[in-house]
């Protein structure tokens, strides 16, 4: 059964200039509320922090826009559905999502992915098993297509992700893609570099 009222967040008031400042947010207690027919509600447990957030901030054209002002700092998060009013989740479940820096999270289903505590431990749901993984392994294999006797350098993207692109190079030279090769010669993958952007 859900008790909790009040939901505190932690919201962004200012641009930073440089480093972030303790001014530039602002912690709130807000009312829950009620969930409308298809939301859920998530009792954050994790939150990512990530390099990604510092552009969030900054009032410029980005991949994503930036957080407005006023608005719950942007996060991913992973945390346990406590309420829901989705046929598709249950009270109890784990769920990944933009769920953002506060103790509770209401949003659509739709935007929720289940995950299971009892594959891997949650926060890795944050990490290799999640955007971040993902966007190293898909990023590497099926749209970098590295071919056997290349060298993989990583440069742009070489914090988390670049570090997972290094280590799928890694792996993939012990477990090939084609089917037909029946040598796992190292020689014949490609080999991984990683290089800090300059």
């Amino acid at each position: 059964m859900m008790n909790a009222t009040a939901n505190r967040q932690i919201k962004l008031v200012a641009r930073p200039i440089g480093m972030p400042k303790r001014s530039d947010f602002e912690t709130v207690d807000a009312d829950l509320g009620d969930i409308g027919p298809g939301d859920v509600l998530v009792a954050i447990q994790y939150l990512s922090l990530d390099p990604a957030m510092r552009g969030w901030m900054n009032d410029g054209k980005s991949y994503l826009p930036p957080v407005k002002l006023g608005d719950v700092m942007r996060a991913g998060g992973v945390g346990r559905v406590v309420a829901s009013k989705d046929e598709n989740f249950a009270i109890g479940d784990n769920v990944v999502g933009m769920l953002n820096v506060q103790q509770f999270a209401k949003l659509s289903g739709k935007d929720l992915t289940k995950v299971d505590a009892r594959l891997a431990p949650l926060p890795r749901y944050l990490g290799a098993l999640g955007m971040t993984g993902m966007t190293a392994y898909f990023g590497l294999l099926d749209i970098g297509k590295p071919q056997p006797g290349e060298t993989v350098v990583v440069s742009g993207a070489a914090g988390a992700v670049g570090t997972t692109v290094a280590r799928v190079s890694s792996a993939s030279r012990a477990v090939p893609r084609n089917a037909n090769t029946s040598s796992t010669n190292s020689a014949s993958m490609p080999r991984s570099i990683t290089r800090a952007k300059t």
